[in-house]
């Protein structure tokens, strides 16, 4: 081996080194989000349904991992996160809200408490987007987006529901080439194909033009939705 090639891999083991260094607090910080989030998740899901036992269990639950993680990062920032100068006051503004749906929660107000919640999701993607990292979470959010849109319309035109469709089956496409890593593939597949299901049901009630059926398979959306990000999203 020549002395270039020699100090060639010098550097290569030492960038490897320094890369396998970052990858793990990066995917330590972002497991430690993950299962913070995932009572979050579950705690939108309960006060959709209206259930306040649950939703005080999972409330109790994201607001006792939130205060942990938002400790560590703010004492070692993930790398991923370092350089943002409103990591802070992001994670300051979660546990403000999460105070807040727990207040309103236990006044007996769930839709309120859920409102309120959804300031959340917005607040994580945020962060994220700042810092060019994209997660599963993100492709849900954006299909989330689109879907609370179609569904929150008042009347929608056989125009509008073409649009919605086209740009919903999409996303859903981008849902399942990127499934995430480490779940229950049947139960992942199972979800997606719900979604995809819904999706479909929607477009051929768009393409008929059936106003009755574009409301219903419209509103139905939400129920396929609501599996999968309860459970991966």
């Amino acid at each position: 081996m020549t002395f270039r090639q020699s100090a060639f891999s010098a550097v290569l083991v030492v960038a490897l080194s320094a890369a396998s260094a970052i990858a793990g607090p990066f995917r330590d910080a972002e497991a430690q989000l993950s299962q913070a989030y995932a009572d979050y998740r579950t705690a939108l899901f309960q006060t959709n349904q209206k259930n306040q036992a649950a939703t005080d269990s999972a409330l109790a639950g994201f607001t006792i991992k939130w205060s942990a993680l938002a400790a560590a990062w703010k004492a070692n920032p993930p790398p991923q996160y370092a350089d943002d100068s409103k990591l802070t006051e992001t994670l300051d503004a979660v546990t403000r809200i999460a105070r807040e749906a727990q207040t309103v929660a236990g006044q007996g107000d769930l839709a309120k408490s859920h409102e309120v919640l959804e300031e959340i999701r917005d607040r994580l993607g945020d962060l994220r987007a700042r810092n060019s990292v994209i997660t599963f979470s993100d492709r849900m959010n954006s299909y989330h987006t689109v879907m609370e849109h179609a569904f929150d319309m008042p009347e929608m035109t056989q125009a509008s529901a073409l649009e919605h469709a086209a740009v919903l089956a999409h996303l859903a496409k981008d849902i399942a080439a990127n499934k995430p890593s480490g779940v229950d593939v049947a139960a992942f597949e199972a979800a997606l194909k719900a979604i995809e299901a819904s999706v479909a049901a929607f477009q051929n009630a768009a393409r008929s033009g059936d106003k009755a059926a574009i409301d219903s398979t419209r509103k139905a959306l939400k129920q396929s939705y609501s599996r999968m990000f309860l459970r991966f999203g």
